[in-house]
């Protein structure tokens, strides 16, 4: 049987750039086998199978890395949203819209409008509170990416896990030199593994002043993923636990967040969080994306 899809790129607002995204808007009848081998087929970080909903929202979203589903991700969520919206599944878009996608980490809030030049941009709200995992020592995080331990950064926080629906190791590094150099190393993340971290994709960030608040490589090897060019659920993580260790109890704060530069592929991921007497209760990410290409496939 035949399917539709289309492959756009997210987070960016140029052809090429950003984060590949593959979209099967009506998957219906396809099953779990076959949604896999699909994704691996595309070999992009996610491919993205769009059902009927179960639960009485707007669509039903599964998510498969080529090698396994996951609950929840960023850059599928934005991009789903984005391929539906120029389908025309949500009406002309004359005026700003909501959905909510249904998936195995919760439910998926996604604001959708029209920005200037009549692109579509996206923001999702994290299906889950933020919750801390695990933290690892520097030395760990370093040579699971070959760095030195002195390129770690642990005055503001230890490398930890950090999840809002899906789990990251998150570790500040010294300076962009760090950030540049950094290279997935299979016997530092196997040793991630004997440390408990079960699936080690490590999101790692630096401190900007250049018209980014942050710049941000994810390496997710054993998932599939050797870098990622752009990852909204790490980088939702990356700014709850932030928004978490700031000493205001209460505010909202924003970051704009560089990613995917060093492969070529750059990204730009608007966040945003929420924070109420000392809690962290909302996370928000947002960006475009552009229409790549589209077809079929048989299943």
């Amino acid at each position: 049987m035949r399917y539709r899809f289309f492959t756009c790129d997210v987070f960016t607002d140029t052809r090429f750039g950003g984060n590949q995204l593959a979209v099967l808007p009506e998957a219906e009848g396809l099953n779990d086998a076959q949604m896999q081998q699909i994704a691996r087929e595309f070999n992009y970080s996610e491919t993205t199978f769009v059902l009927p909903p179960e639960a009485g929202h707007t669509r039903r979203v599964r998510i498969f890395t080529p090698p396994r589903e996951v609950p929840f991700a960023g850059h599928p969520n934005i991009g789903t949203a984005f391929v539906l919206a120029t389908m025309g599944a949500f009406g002309p878009l004359e005026a700003p819209t909501s959905v909510t996608f249904e998936e195995q980490a919760g439910l998926v809030p996604i604001a959708i409008q029209r920005r200037e030049g009549g692109r579509i941009w996206c923001e999702l709200t994290a299906p889950q509170d933020l919750t801390l995992g695990k933290t690892i020592s520097a030395q760990s995080v370093a040579a699971a990416v070959s760095l030195g331990a002195d390129d770690i950064l642990t005055t503001a926080h230890q490398p930890q896990v950090a999840s809002v629906g899906l789990p990251f190791l998150i570790a500040e590094l010294r300076d962009r030199d760090a950030l540049e150099r950094a290279r997935p190393d299979a016997s530092g993340l196997e040793g991630l593994i004997a440390e408990g971290i079960a699936q080690p994709d490590v999101h790692l960030y630096v401190r900007a002043a250049d018209g980014f608040d942050i710049r941000a490589r994810m390496f997710a090897p054993l998932d599939g993923v050797p870098e990622d060019p752009a990852t909204g659920s790490a980088n939702c993580a990356l700014v709850g636990l932030l928004s978490h260790l700031d000493e205001a109890a209460s505010g909202t704060f924003s970051w704009r967040i560089a990613q995917g530069v060093e492969m070529g592929r750059p990204s730009v991921l608007e966040a945003r969080t929420e924070k109420r007497d000392g809690e962290v209760v909302n996370v928000w990410i947002g960006g475009e994306s552009v229409m790549v290409g589209e077809g079929l496939i048989e299943a």
